[in-house]
């Protein structure tokens, strides 16, 4: 079984940081893409970041510059440094790691971590 577990979310006043981590633990072949997404009360869930295993990223537009996306594949771990946030970055955060299986892969979720910034 594959456990994925998020932390570090939390109150933070408009133009403050948060960085929240996701570790994923148990018996797996290899983690190969990693991404952090988002769902605000009333919205779809919406990937805010993304980052494979060679390290390359992607953003969505309204966090470039602010958000940064990285991991450390040795503790299977990524962390998303959230810096500058807005009120409109309120959401419950979601961690997704991306299992490689003998055949395909398979995508495990954490339970998500509040992030609530006020104005």
């Amino acid at each position: 079984q594959v456990q994925v577990v998020e932390s570090g979310g939390g109150l933070v006043q408009a133009g403050g940081s948060l960085r929240l981590s996701c570790a994923a633990s148990g018996s797996f072949l290899r983690i190969t893409d990693m991404g952090w997404y988002r769902q605000a009360p009333g919205k779809q869930r919406e990937l805010v970041a993304g980052i494979s295993s060679g390290g390359s990223s992607n953003y969505v537009d309204s966090v470039k510059g602010r958000f940064t996306i990285s991991r450390d594949n040795a503790k299977n771990t990524a962390y998303l440094q959230m810096n500058s946030l807005k009120p409109d970055d309120t959401a419950v955060y979601y961690c997704k790691v991306v299992i490689a299986r003998i055949l395909g892969t398979r995508d495990y979720w954490g339970q998500g971590t509040q992030v609530t910034v006020s104005s």
